[in-house]
């Protein structure tokens, strides 16, 4: 028995099953590797502007501190639940393994729809679950960063938060803040720009030129947005994007720049273009080089797995794919080149990793040293994750969590049954 429930946590123990059975992990040790730490679940009950009160139910879930601090987004989404917030702190423990960061996993979120509330309305929740969360995070204990719902100003309040009640500024307490309260340069553009960086490398791989190539990128938010325009400034044609308003698609290409601008004024694609628009539910099986998933979780299932027509998979967003569609791409690797989601998405928590080292040393870097060694360490798990695939013969996935699965267990044999 557990206590997570629900078709993300499902996913993510499938996909640790497979890696288990790999690595030939016994019985009696998988509990241990899999099952979190710590999860917390609070009531944040805040003043509406009408004078009503409302109560929010908000989550924490740690999966492991034996490498260090956990580090994970808080999300503020309708659909955050306990055993969603626990998938994405196991599959982020894998992230942070895979490219040798110091940090288990962790993720957070409140179950609200962030559009329904006011400014004020949204300060007083945001401060109300940091409020809530003081007893069990802290820099060396548990960093927060924005997720999705989530963003500067909301690291700021949760900063802010926390600082007060410890009676001096504690910047380290939180990533992704802006850079005026304590945060790094880069941090924003972090994961979208790691995004398009893996996309070269793997074009590099597979001989593909990506000037005048083409994409699709699935979701504009922070992540689709950026690495929608790195790839367009490399050269790529983004010939369709989408978000939850709807779709855009022209063959010979699509302004980035430009929608980039009206994304950020008006908050969504909403409203760009009437003769553009395309049903959304086409966008992910578009014939096209680069494929970029950056919404959310479980989009491409087996049915859809069998339909994609692109050569490299890019998974920008977490948990896009289901291990059904796993089974489907690992048989189609000779047409589709995979970059499973721990590795792809993992420029924002390297970066933010930079943000809590230079909080800590109270020294900030420029952002091109930031940059640079953001793709160092991108670079190096890439050269891991394909040197294993190649040698073993495995699924691009599979190899990716194998190696962080293998640092967090030999993290945990070698100290201890404690951490």
């Amino acid at each position: 028995m557990t206590a997570y429930r629900g078709p993300v946590f499902e996913m993510a123990v499938k996909q640790f099953e497979v890696i288990a059975n790999y690595l030939s992990i016994p019985d009696d040790a998988r509990p241990r590797l899999l099952l979190p730490k710590r999860s917390v679940t609070v009531s944040c009950p805040i003043h509406r502007d009408d004078g009503t009160t409302a109560v929010f139910e908000g989550y924490r879930v740690q999966h492991h501190l034996t490498l260090g601090p956990t580090k994970g987004g808080t999300r503020f989404a309708p659909t955050v639940d306990l055993g969603e917030v626990a998938a994405l702190a196991i599959w982020m423990s894998w992230t942070c393994a895979l490219v040798g960061l110091p940090y288990g996993g962790a993720k957070g979120g409140i179950n609200v729809d962030p559009s329904t509330l006011s400014k004020p309305e949204l300060e007083a929740l945001s401060r109300r679950y940091m409020q809530e969360m003081i007893p069990f995070v802290g820099p060396h204990t548990d960093v927060m960063a924005p997720d999705l719902g989530t963003n500067e100003q909301i690291m700021a309040w949760f900063m802010d938060t926390y600082s007060m009640y410890q009676g001096q500024t504690v910047t380290e307490i939180v990533t992704g803040k802006p850079v005026s309260a304590g945060g790094t340069l880069g941090r924003r553009e972090a994961t979208g720009r790691g995004v398009a960086h893996l996309v070269r490398r793997a074009a590099d791989e597979l001989k593909i030129r990506l000037n005048g190539s083409t994409a699709v990128v699935q979701g504009f938010g922070n992540v689709g947005s950026i690495a929608a325009l790195e790839l367009h400034n490399m050269g790529v044609k983004v010939i369709a994007v989408s978000d939850h308003t709807g779709a855009l698609y022209r063959p010979r290409g699509l302004d980035i720049p430009q929608l980039v601008r009206h994304a950020a004024s008006q908050g969504s694609l909403d409203g760009y273009s009437n003769e553009l628009a395309l049903d959304s539910a086409e966008i992910l099986t578009l014939p096209c080089d680069v494929l970029v998933p950056a919404a959310v979780e479980r989009v491409i299932d087996a049915e859809m797995a069998g339909r994609l027509r692109c050569r490299i998979l890019a998974e920008g967003a977490i948990g896009p794919t289901t291990p059904e569609a796993d089974r489907i791409l690992e048989g189609r690797q000779d047409e589709v080149f995979v970059i499973p989601d721990i590795l792809c998405n993992s420029g924002g928590v390297v970066v933010s990793y930079f943000e809590w080292v230079q909080d800590l040393q109270r020294l900030f870097w420029e952002e091109e040293e930031v940059m640079r060694r953001e793709y160092q360490l991108l670079d190096r798990a890439f050269d891991r994750v394909l040197a294993r695939s190649k040698r073993e013969k495995l699924f691009n996935r599979t190899a990716a969590m194998a190696i962080g699965g293998e640092r967090v267990r030999g993290a945990k044999e070698t100290r201890g049954l404690f951490p």
